[in-house]
């Protein structure tokens, strides 16, 4: 991750010149600078990303859409440099192991961005996985309807949906210009998920239901001014977008898989890698770690089907395909087997956690719209007011698998990521920035995939098979490694993704399908599961080993979770140091 020479030269002089007067004064001065400049930051970034503060839980923002225009884009990406530059001025001569970590963790951060913005990341802000046009579809979800205030705030949002959908267009012709496309094919599906959102028409879910406090006059003038604003705002707006994506943009689509195609292929490759694991990895070390991988857990699972009766694995798997018990009757069951294994999960936190979470998990499907998704979860608000969101894939629901269900509901709720970003939300002591995730996907993902165990850990699991849904969980995540690899550096076709994942067995045919136009969307996202999951691993094996009797599973998980999201080379420093305070007492 490099930066221009131009930009690099004025960072070190500026750096330079405010260092000798900031190294000249004491550590509680320059500290009470650092934290000023963390404030200023994190109310900047509230500012121009007011969805975020929404999601934050932080209203004050919440009759505003971000402006993403080319010209923001860039006050932004100015806005960064600047605070990189007072950032790096400060000297940390003297300050704890925590502010420290948090300069250091800011600083990665703002770097991140720089890199990004340099290879203009910027002009494929969308695809069939996310984008403008399913993110602004979630704004009905995003506050709770409690007061007539969040109903004229939600109002003068979707008045300016239009601008948003007009300035992401001009985005998008600006990466026409410069051939940076996301693959046509995939490209094709983003007109027929508008339609799905003109369709479903969700805009209007907060006018199904008003609070008490509400009086039937308001909620007569607030329905009306929803739909008028729907009607002669949302709807037209998304049905020029459509069109636009339809007629000139996808197109104009690439046609080579992968991302190394695109100008600076290779580079790009490489910053996804670091930007999604935070670690410096080269595509073919990651596929060997893979397949390894792959060969590990496939043992296991032959262990499982010898011990249920089979000859081989292939004959076990065969079996589950015909067996009615899992497989799914309706999109319905798919969502109680979720709901079944968290509430069973949540009595048993306090065997392996002292930290817990305070907000609520609900359960739902995946809207039609946005079928191609996979099951995710949506952070709730600190205050609780909006719960954590397990979001579950349920369309073709006769071609799913009950089978990883338990082990994808740990991922998805508690202990993993509903577990996680709960805890890190009301966390004390820390700067702001540090409460919420900060895109540091192989912690996030690699601890969820890492919870998925944990269950074992406290008694679940209990049908044999389910525990072999576990390891075709863990199993799908190596598959990831293979595959991702395979699209972007070995240039592997999109069929030979579809084979290598059917014959793994790891997952279903719904699930192959969309998985592989996932990875030919997003490069290098899916490799953050594994690899943080083994870092989550690699330290606990060392934790247990190193302290032996005085190893409390408890404390160990309080400590992978009480510094927040964290690039997996400043946890690893991080749990190195913590282990020798154990070790001390």
């Amino acid at each position: 991750m490099r930066l221009p020479k131009s930009l690099l030269l004025f960072i070190a002089v500026a750096v330079s010149t405010n260092a000798q007067t900031q190294s000249l004064k004491p550590a509680a001065d320059r500290l009470a600078a650092q934290n000023a400049l963390f404030e200023e930051h994190y109310e900047t970034d509230l500012r121009s990303f007011p969805e975020r503060a929404t999601a934050f839980g932080d209203y004050r923002y919440n009759d505003h859409l971000a402006e993403h225009s080319l010209d923001a884009i860039a006050l932004h990406h100015k806005t960064d440099v600047d605070f990189l530059t007072r950032l790096q001025a400060i000297p940390t001569a003297g300050f704890s192991d925590q502010d420290l970590l948090s300069h250091d963790l800011l600083v990665r951060v703002l770097q991140q961005r720089i890199a990004d913005y340099d290879l203009k990341e910027y002009e494929m802000p969308i695809n069939q996985q996310n984008g403008i046009h399913t993110s602004l579809a979630d704004l009905p979800l995003a506050v709770p309807f409690d007061s007539v205030k969040h109903y004229e705030d939600y109002i003068e949002r979707l008045h300016q949906i239009p601008r948003v959908l007009s300035q992401t267009t001009e985005v998008l012709r600006t990466g026409m210009k410069d051939k940076l496309m996301p693959v046509r094919f995939l490209l094709e599906k983003l007109p027929v998920q508008c339609q799905g959102i003109i369709d479903a028409d969700p805009f209007l879910i907060p006018t199904r239901k008003y609070p008490p406090n509400i009086s039937p006059e308001d909620q007569k003038r607030l329905t009306q001014q929803i739909t008028d604003a729907v009607n002669t705002d949302v709807l037209p707006a998304y049905k020029t977008f459509a069109a636009f994506l339809k007629t000139e943009y996808a197109p104009q689509g690439r046609t080579i898989l992968a991302i190394t195609s695109l100008p600076d292929g290779e580079k790009r490759y490489q910053n996804n890698i670091y930007a999604r694991t935070t670690m410096h990895m080269t595509p073919d070390k990651i596929h060997q770690i893979g397949l390894r991988e792959i060969d590990r857990i496939q043992a296991e699972m032959t262990t499982i089907a010898k011990k249920q009766g089979f000859p081989d694995l292939a004959a076990f798997r065969a079996s589950l395909k015909t067996n009615a018990k899992y497989i799914p009757k309706s999109e319905d069951q798919i969502l109680e087997d979720f709901r079944h294994y968290i509430s069973q999960m949540e009595p048993k936190l306090p065997q392996l956690f002292n930290l817990l979470p305070k907000s609520p998990v609900t359960v739902e499907a995946i809207p039609a719209f946005q079928a191609a998704a996979a099951t995710h979860y949506m952070t709730g608000t600190p205050d609780g007011k909006r719960p954590g969101r397990v979001v579950v894939a349920t369309s073709n629901f006769a071609d799913r698998s009950l089978v990883d269900d338990e082990a994808i509901a740990y991922h998805e709720g508690v202990p993993g990521h509903h577990m996680q970003l709960s805890v890190q939300q009301q966390l004390t002591g820390l700067p702001k920035f540090r409460l919420h995730g900060l895109g540091f996907n192989a912690y996030v993902e690699g601890w969820a995939l890492y919870s998925e165990q944990l269950g074992k850990e406290v008694g679940f699991y209990q049908d044999p098979v389910s525990d072999y849904g576990r390891l075709s969980s863990e199993l799908f995540r190596a598959v990831r490694l293979v595959v991702d690899t395979g699209i972007h550096s070995k240039g592997w076709t999109r069929d030979q993704v579809v084979d290598f994942m059917r014959k793994s067995g790891a997952v279903d045919e719904p699930t192959i399908q969309s998985e592989t136009d996932r990875y030919i969307a997003w490069p290098a996202q899916a490799l953050s599961y594994k690899l943080g999951q083994l870092k989550f691993r690699e330290l606990r094996e060392l934790a247990q080993k190193t302290l032996g009797s005085q190893f409390d599973v408890r404390t160990f998980h309080d400590e992978m979770l009480n510094g927040g999201t964290l690039p997996l080379d400043m946890l690893e420093a991080r749990t190195d140091k913590w282990i020798e305070e154990q070790k001390a007492k």
